[in-house]
């Protein structure tokens, strides 16, 4: 493909994601930016949050990482469906009921002010980080196949990456991005779909019964690992899917805003409930695919490229058909942006509601320019963090994403589990520190555990040490 026609691409899809934009923020009030006013379909939801937990990290490093690690990562998957029926009979039935828009209010409720402060505070950084991280590997693909060719620098496309988001988020909010996410989450399916389909098509493959042999006769399509000391050992990565899925979802405002905006708690279970079905098979062809593109490959006689996370765009953009080009094209785009939306919408819900008090200290006309005060610091932010990640970053996103969150998403974890399966108060002054000392206390004994623990090594069931430690910490502190 050339960059001419990659921009046209890029540019055709700008535009129907700014006509939604323009749509759906038609006659908003101050409040539909951060609830939706609460009329979201709940079928709608489902589809859009595919895309928002895929995003780019799923869509560029799964099928690459298939080469270093097998199947293994379906195990996470199979551990998320056990984390979102807990989000959908224990926390969604508890948001609603206290009516939240920021769900860490409730952690006021429960414990006091120092105890809210700190598990919003963890949100913003868990999410910066995360969510930057996503953008960034889609960026870096955007350079290579776009802004390479036309002399652009990185951080020139990084603030027109984050420009685009601002641009279309900065009015609808939440009541955009529930449609948008809708729109990137086809084209992501769109995207990969195509490219298994050309992909059997080229290597001869006799229709789906021949997709599925050809893919489940290869040794890289291992699911299970039964090797306790490994980090992918089955019960390490099942418990942390499971984990994973319930601090980076239910108590993840991002991905919680949306279900929020359901018309009621039925509507955003049966959400959920659908969501967590699309979502297994969705990662089944992601991992399918990965397989495929090592297959052609090596079918073909293509020099692999060094990192795995660069595997399918160099494919797709290098040796595929146009259509296939176009096409992924399309879905990396989607990617990118599916996650990136929603994240800025909900660090600015977060931090006005949480922080600022918005609805509680300024007038209706003053929380509008607050808002989109706010909305803007966390954009330039956002791509602050990218460039540094740029300069950093030497693994694949995939496992980078999931380390930052075992150690971040760490102390919410505690601090929900504490609170909704214990009835004992804390000293709330003192949640900050125990917030700083769980993932340090986490992060050195992973350093030293194959040592300290006759040869286990974490993977990313680090997250659970870290809330066990957070937990711990909050019973030492509780009032008798």
């Amino acid at each position: 493909m050339n960059s001419s026609m990659v921009l046209m691409v890029i540019s055709a899809y700008f535009s129907l994601l700014f006509l939604i934009s323009w749509f759906t923020s038609r006659n908003v009030s101050s409040d539909t930016f951060f609830t939706g006013d609460r009329q979201s379909p709940w079928f709608l939801v489902a589809f859009g949050m595919i895309g928002a937990s895929l995003s780019g990290v799923t869509f560029i490093s799964v099928p690459g990482e298939v080469g270093n690690s097998n199947f293994y990562y379906f195990q996470v998957v199979l551990g998320y469906t056990l984390g979102y029926l807990t989000i959908a009979k224990v926390l969604l039935p508890l948001y609603y009921r206290l009516n939240l828009v920021s769900i860490y209010a409730y952690l006021e409720e429960r414990y006091g002010f120092w105890s809210y402060k700190t598990g919003a505070f963890f949100f913003i950084l868990s999410r910066t980080l995360g969510s930057s991280i996503r953008v960034f590997l889609v960026a870096g693909v955007l350079q290579l196949i776009l802004f390479d060719d036309w002399g652009i620098p990185f951080w020139v496309s990084v603030l027109i990456t984050v420009s685009l988001i601002w641009l279309y988020t900065h009015r609808g909010g939440i009541k955009t991005v529930v449609w948008t996410d809708t729109l990137q989450t086809l084209f992501m399916l769109v995207a990969v779909g195509v490219s298994i389909y050309l992909i059997g098509k080229d290597l001869g493959l006799a229709g789906i019964s021949g997709f599925i042999s050809t893919v489940t006769q290869d040794s890289r399509s291992e699911i299970f690992n039964w090797d306790w000391q490994a980090g992918t050992n089955f019960f390490k990565q099942f418990a942390s899917g499971t984990f994973i899925t319930i601090v980076m979802t239910g108590l993840d405002q991002d991905m919680m805003q949306k279900n929020l905006t359901c018309k009621s708690l039925g509507d955003a279970q049966k959400n959920m409930f659908w969501f967590t079905i699309i979502l297994v098979v969705v990662n089944l062809m992601f991992l399918s695919l990965g397989v495929l593109l090592y297959i052609y490959s090596e079918t073909n006689g293509i020099a692999l490229p060094t990192r795995t996370d660069d595997l399918y765009p160099f494919l797709a953009t290098q040796h595929f058909s146009a259509i296939a080009g176009i096409t992924f094209v399309l879905g990396i785009t989607a990617a990118a942006y599916s996650s990136a939306d929603s994240t800025l919408t909900a660090l600015t819900t977060s931090f006005c509601y949480d922080f600022l008090n918005i609805e509680k200290r300024y007038e209706k006309e003053r929380q509008v320019t607050v808002r989109k005060q706010v909305h803007l610091a966390f954009t330039l932010l956002m791509f602050v963090v990218i460039l540094i990640f740029r300069w950093l970053n030497d693994q694949s996103v995939i496992n980078a994403v999931f380390i930052i969150a075992g150690y971040t998403y760490g102390p919410l974890l505690g601090l929900y589990a504490f609170g909704l399966f214990t009835k004992w108060q804390v000293k709330d002054k003192f949640v900050p520190y125990l917030g700083v000392a769980a993932p340090v206390i986490a992060f050195i004994i992973s350093k030293n555990s194959e040592t300290w623990l006759w040869g286990y090594k974490f993977g990313f069931e680090i997250l659970i040490l870290n809330g066990l430690l957070m937990f711990t910490g909050l019973w030492l502190i509780r009032k008798k």
